[in-house]
């Protein structure tokens, strides 16, 4: 069986490796080679299911639980499982009250406990939740990885245009994103930075709630700290706003004052593709299925939602 998927983002890349590791042949087309012009590229990374049932429903929560297991098991050492920190300023600790009363798998700690979690934090916060079953990867590096994996297994990758005339492929796979065709579908805009300081040092995603603008600060290597990421409802591509900027940087400072002196490495802006209840779908329609709507969910749910479609491939090719 060979299947073609269109897109080379965290859904075309998990949904090639589900094929693959289930015998398929792959081709994986997207004309798009600069994976930096893709929303994937500038996600944060968390595999926190927990954390994001605030604002998601149970599916998230359920499936989502799996996906670390994924992301290790098909990259070993990518993940880092050191759970999230979720924190609030002391005017806005009521915040913490409604965050905890809509999820679960977490303990409340106080001042002395977040210091031995986060040291450099030590002092700044008197109370947070700690979820400690949660992890977090970094999101370029799993992209590069799993596709030099994908080549390694013999997946081919193309970025010229792929006609079916001849019936070459059996399956084809969209995993294209966000199109202003599709009318299912809203583009959500998502702001970040790149920020690099040797002052401070954290070991997991922090959570920094805000009545009006959360943000979360996750470290990646080299002295990096991905903030972000801004929810707007728009399809607007153009780079970062002021505001949004202000707003990035000071939940940064309020976090700690030394990301006042730190660098700003990049900003980003990426358009996550959603429908209308948050949740992604995986549809087929004759021998094209499309997998879409990943939302602020790319890496959490994409490993499940792959996993969908290639049971949906793989049993058609049993019945016929």
């Amino acid at each position: 069986m060979h299947v073609l998927v269109k897109g080379a983002g965290v859904a075309g890349l998990t949904a090639a490796h589900e094929l693959m590791a289930g015998g398929a042949a792959v081709t994986v087309h997207d004309p798009r080679r600069d994976k930096s012009v893709t929303a994937s590229w500038y996600a944060g990374g968390m595999l926190a299911p927990y954390c994001e049932r605030e604002s998601a429903d149970q599916p998230v929560l359920g499936l989502g639980l799996k996906a670390a297991a994924w992301w290790e098991s098909v990259l070993p050492g990518a993940v880092v499982r050191n759970g999230t920190l979720v924190l609030a300023p002391a005017r806005d600790s009521g915040e913490l009250g409604r965050f905890g009363s809509r999820t679960s798998g977490f303990v409340n700690v106080d001042a002395e406990e977040l210091a031995d979690i986060e040291p450099d934090l030590a002092g700044r916060f008197r109370k947070g939740l700690f979820f400690r079953g949660e992890a977090h990867l970094d999101p370029r590096q799993a992209l590069i990885a799993l596709e030099a994996k994908l080549v390694l297994s013999g997946v081919r990758f193309q970025t010229n245009p792929t006609p079916n005339r001849d019936g070459e492929f059996d399956f084809v796979i969209d995993c294209t994103g966000y199109s202003r065709t599709n009318q299912a579908l809203r583009g959500v805009r998502g702001e970040m930075l790149l920020l690099q300081t040797s002052d401070v040092t954290l070991s997991r995603p922090v959570r920094l709630l805000h009545p009006r603008f959360p943000v979360y600060i996750v470290p990646r290597s080299g002295q990096m700290f991905m903030v972000g990421a801004t929810m707007i409802e728009s399809d607007a591509t153009g780079p970062i706003t002021a505001r949004s900027m202000m707003e990035l940087l000071n939940a940064a400072y309020s976090l700690h004052p030394a990301f006042g002196e730190a660098v700003i490495v990049e900003t980003g802006v990426g358009v996550r593709p959603a429908y209308t209840d948050n949740f992604p779908r995986v549809e087929q329609e004759g021998n094209v299925i499309r997998i879409n709507g990943l939302y602020r969910h790319g890496f959490l749910l994409a490993p499940a939602m792959a996993m969908r479609a290639a049971a949906m491939v793989f049993e058609q090719e049993k019945v016929n």
